[in-house]
């Protein structure tokens, strides 16, 4: 197994010392909290079932604003998308988890195979679908595609006691299309057929959907072959588009 060195060498939730992080989290708490709207904030939680507060901003709105926090500032490194990020995670309102989701899609390009366990960190911290779906297909799905050997850290997710962690191993390839590891993704699929939780049964069914958009036939043989180790939750999803 490939060994991921952290972007710092004293563990993945210490925070780098990044000067572009200072400037950003400085004009970020200031110009978010400046627009909070508490009424919109209180429904906004109660639709998330209550996993974090929040300050009460539409997405077309924070990302307004994030543009303004950002206007001027140098393009991040590896080290200071980890200190955005992790100092983003450590404020409790979810827009600011939002903020850095957004950062580290931006930048991915920009962070090797070192940057995984810092991701895995803010997956398995305060997870919701909103965050965790978002950094599988789009950072951790960047990491593993700019490394392959990334593959088997997938592995050990997939095994995960964690089903955040696991929901992100079965998603990590949701936008790779014609180059979806289809092997390892049926198998993944394989393995967590049994796992009674709904955020995991709706994965499976959501990664064979998408990639049924690019293989029908291998999905529709895969299923035809594996259905009755399926929930029909997963089989539902997986035929959505594609039919039986």
């Amino acid at each position: 197994m490939v060994r991921l060195m952290s972007v710092t060498d004293a563990g993945t939730t210490k925070v780098p010392r990044s000067d572009i992080a200072d400037t950003v989290l400085e004009r970020l708490t200031t110009t978010y909290a400046a627009a909070a709207d508490p009424e919109r904030a209180a429904a906004m939680r109660a639709y998330m079932r209550d996993v974090t507060p929040f300050l009460g901003l539409p997405t077309p709105v924070r990302r307004a604003l994030s543009r303004t926090v950002l206007a001027g500032v140098p393009r991040p490194d590896e080290s200071d998308c980890a200190a955005i990020a992790l100092r983003c995670w450590r404020l409790p309102e979810r827009e600011y988890h939002y903020f850095a989701v957004d950062c580290l899609r931006r930048h991915v390009g920009r962070c090797t195979s070192g940057f995984l366990p810092v991701v895995r960190h803010l997956v398995s911290t305060v997870p919701w679908w909103d965050t965790v779906d978002a950094l599988a297909s789009h950072v951790v799905g960047g990491l593993v595609a700019a490394d392959p050997k990334l593959k088997t850290e997938m592995d050990a997710w997939i095994v995960d006691d964690d089903l955040w962690i696991a929901r992100t191993a079965l998603l990590h390839q949701l936008r790779y299309k014609e180059r979806t590891d289809a092997e390892r993704l049926f198998a993944y699929c394989l393995h967590q057929s049994g796992h009674p939780d709904f955020f995991i049964r709706k994965a499976i069914g959501w990664c064979l959907r998408e990639y049924a958009k690019t293989d029908p036939e291998a999905v529709r043989a895969f299923l035809a072959r594996e259905q009755g180790r399926l929930a029909p939750l997963s089989v539902r999803e997986a035929l959505k588009n594609i039919g039986a």
